[in-house]
C-alpha cells in the first residue's frame, strides 16, 4: 500500500478551519440574535463593510444594513451617531410584540361587555345577545363577533361567563359516538 503525504498547507488548513465547529452559524431566513448584533457592532466598529460583516454572519448584506438603521443612536449632543447592539435589540422586540394579527376579543372588547350585562343582568343567551344588537342596530356588523365565537370565549375561560352559567350547555352531550365494528369475521 503506498502511503501519500499531505501538503503541510493542507494538513494546517485542516487544523484550523472552522467547518468543524461545535457553534451553529447563522441560518439564513432567520432573525438576528444579540450575538448576531453584538458581531455586527464589533466588525462596524472596525470598519468593516456590509457585505464583509453580511459574509462573517451568513446573511445578506440588506439585512446588515437593515440592523445598522434599525440600531444606530445619537451619542451626547446628537452630532455622533453609532450602531448599539442592545438597542437594536429592544428595537426588534418592540417590533415582534407589535406584529401579528390582533385578536377580535381585544379590538371588540365594547361588544363582549355588552354581551356579558345581557347575559347577567337580563338574563338574555349569548345568540339573543347577538341577534338583539344586530337587529336594533346597537353594534354594526362588523363591530360584533358570531355565537360561535362566543361561545369559544366561554370555553377558554376570556369571559366572566362561565360553562356552568350556561343552561344549555350543561344539558347537552359533547361526547361523540362511534359506530362499533363486528369482531367476528365470517368467511
Amino acid at each position: 500500500m503506498v502511503e501519500y503525504e499531505l501538503p503541510q498547507t493542507f494538513l494546517e488548513r485542516l487544523k484550523w478551519d472552522h467547518s468543524y465547529s461545535n457553534t451553529k452559524p447563522h441560518q439564513k431566513g432567520k432573525h438576528l440574535t444579540l450575538n448576531n448584533r453584538t458581531t455586527i457592532q464589533e466588525l462596524h466598529s472596525k470598519g468593516y463593510s456590509n457585505r464583509a460583516i453580511a459574509r462573517e454572519l451568513n446573511c445578506s448584506p440588506s439585512t446588515v444594513g437593515y440592523e445598522l438603521k434599525r440600531g444606530t443612536v445619537s451619542l451626547f449632543t446628537g452630532n455622533v451617531k453609532r450602531y448599539k447592539a442592545v438597542e437594536g435589540q429592544s428595537t426588534y422586540e418592540l417590533h415582534r410584540s407589535e406584529c401579528g394579527r390582533k385578536s377580535l376579543f381585544l379590538r371588540r372588547h365594547k361588544f363582549i361587555y355588552y354581551v356579558s350585562h345581557c347575559f347577567h343582568n337580563q338574563g338574555w343567551s349569548l345568540d339573543a345577545c347577538v341577534g338583539y344588537a344586530l337587529a336594533k342596530g346597537i353594534f354594526q356588523k362588523d363591530q360584533v363577533v358570531s355565537t360561535k365565537t362566543l361561545y369559544n370565549y366561554v370555553d377558554l375561560g376570556l369571559m366572566d361567563i362561565k360553562n356552568g352559567d350556561l343552561p344549555e350547555k350543561v344539558k347537552r352531550n359533547t361526547k361523540t359516538r362511534r359506530a362499533r365494528v363486528n369482531k367476528r369475521i365470517l368467511g
